[in-house]
């Protein structure tokens, strides 16, 4: 019998900024913040062409989204997939700041 895939895993790894998500303990791709006092900035998601259509990104930022909720943290969307994932999912509007010129002139600063 052959054993079904373990579950993708969605891990934190603050000191590359990013929220990484695993299918059997590969990379398949990844969410990328900066920490802006209480706002996490979400800027960058991407899944490796290997794992397209399989729904990891919506996992992955799910989860990343609840693990900020948990931090205490606050949303900004930046990145175009979290923006367009935060309309359909209102569970999160309570926690999530719109997009500024301050914010995005800050960001473009943090990653040089």
């Amino acid at each position: 019998m052959s054993q079904s895939p373990a579950a993708p895993i969605v891990e934190r790894v603050d000191a590359r900024h990013l929220y990484e998500i695993l299918v059997d303990g590969r990379p398949a791709g990844v969410t990328a913040y900066r920490d802006r006092g209480e706002q996490r900035v979400f800027f960058h998601t991407e899944i490796d062409d290997a794992f397209a259509g399989q729904g990891l990104a919506a996992q992955l930022v799910q989860q990343a989204l609840v693990d900020v909720r948990e931090s205490g943290k606050r949303i900004v969307p930046v990145c175009p997939y979290v923006a367009k994932f935060l309309k359909k999912h209102a569970e999160f509007a309570d926690i999530t700041d719109p997009v500024t010129p301050d914010v995005l002139r800050w960001l473009e600063a943090e990653l040089g």
